[in-house]
């Protein structure tokens, strides 16, 4: 097993909420919340390891980007937006220097320097389909096929999804075909806007691999051939009771293995990850033995050993396997309400 830590992000949603951000030594039982550098109150919704050097380690907060170049033990601010809340960042996979942001309100920043200075992207915008009442759309996650480097595809909440073709510098809207699968019934749902297109545009996550582009939203799980200009619905309810999709991943070794996370709803009382080994053809549940007591919100995959993955639950739960899947451990982080991200090199 290679040697490798597990982070876990949180926000401290709530008076007696614990948000920041943890570390534990993989193999190890115990967990350290990671402080040095970081606001005294840190909301934490996206962690990226970096693929090639495990010490360098990126977070998105409610107050911008953090850097760590010693694993975690001191964090710097990059120099960024100050009123940006970062909700995804990206390394680029043939890049290492190049990592991308994606910010709530809605924007897009490019750093050619690993972090240490930023550009907006003028043109990563996107068309207002749904107006939430109780948050503004973001960008909740970043994806780029190692075999397509110029192409960036973007998930954003509420606001479904873009693309773009040239390494970030213009943009296009590829929501068109999910507006149009809100018509059917099945697909219509409608929580917190005027409007039941709201469930098909609210994008949580998005991946790419062999051409194909992938998207997890609150309808399911949806596929593109055509780098995201029409989408098909893959009808992961064939294989699975929980529909509601928060994550999908694709193997960092395997580009025909694929992960994602599914549960009842948003704030929910369930939650499983399945494994497609097929490119999503088919999906069989993967954390056997798991019981979530709260939906499924993300799933890590180690960038060098395919026996490492570990997701965890909005209330805190930790759960992970080193041997692929045939055993599992489950940690609770205490007075952690709202877990977002885990991420492991």
């Amino acid at each position: 097993m290679t040697s490798s830590h597990v982070y876990v992000g949180a926000a401290a949603i709530g008076s007696r909420a614990v948000g920041g951000v943890f570390r534990q030594t993989a193999g190890d039982e115990r967990w350290e919340r990671l402080t040095k550098g970081l606001p005294e109150v840190a909301h934490v919704q996206a962690i990226t390891v970096h693929p090639t050097n495990p010490d360098v380690v990126y977070l998105g907060t409610r107050g911008g980007p953090y850097r760590s170049t010693d694993g975690g033990e001191r964090w710097e601010r990059l120099d960024f937006s100050q009123d940006a809340e970062v909700w995804s960042i990206l390394v680029h996979p043939t890049q290492p220097r190049v990592v991308f942001a994606g910010t709530s309100p809605v924007g897009i920043w490019r750093s050619d320097d690993g972090g240490d200075s930023w550009r907006r992207l003028p043109k990563a915008v996107q068309p207002s389909r749904v107006t939430m009442k109780s948050f503004v759309c973001r960008v909740m996650r970043l994806a780029i096929d190692r075999a397509h480097p110029d192409e960036i595809y973007a998930a954003l909440e509420v606001g479904g999804t873009m693309r773009s073709l040239d390494g970030g510098e213009t943009w296009e809207d590829c929501s068109t075909r999910l507006v149009e699968l809100a018509a059917l019934p099945h697909l219509k749902s409608q929580i917190d806007s005027d409007t039941d297109i709201e469930g098909m545009l609210d994008g949580h996550a998005i991946t790419s691999t062999r051409g194909a582009v992938y998207l997890a939203v609150r309808m399911g799980l949806f596929r593109s051939d055509d780098r995201g200009a029409t989408w098909q619905d893959m009808e992961v309810g064939r294989f699975s009771p929980l529909t509601y999709a928060r994550d999908v991943h694709v193997s960092p070794q395997d580009p025909r293995v694929m992960y994602a996370c599914l549960s009842p709803a948003a704030r929910s009382k369930a939650g499983s990850v399945y494994r497609s080994q097929d490119q999503g053809e088919t999906w069989t549940r993967f954390d056997h033995g798991v019981t979530a007591d709260s939906t499924m919100m993300a799933v890590g995959l180690h960038p060098r050993d395919p026996g490492q993955v570990y997701c965890i639950s909005r209330s805190g739960q930790v759960f992970g396997t080193t041997d692929g899947g045939r055993s599992w451990r489950e940690d609770r982080l205490d007075g952690v309400q709202d877990a977002y991200a885990v991420a492991c090199g």
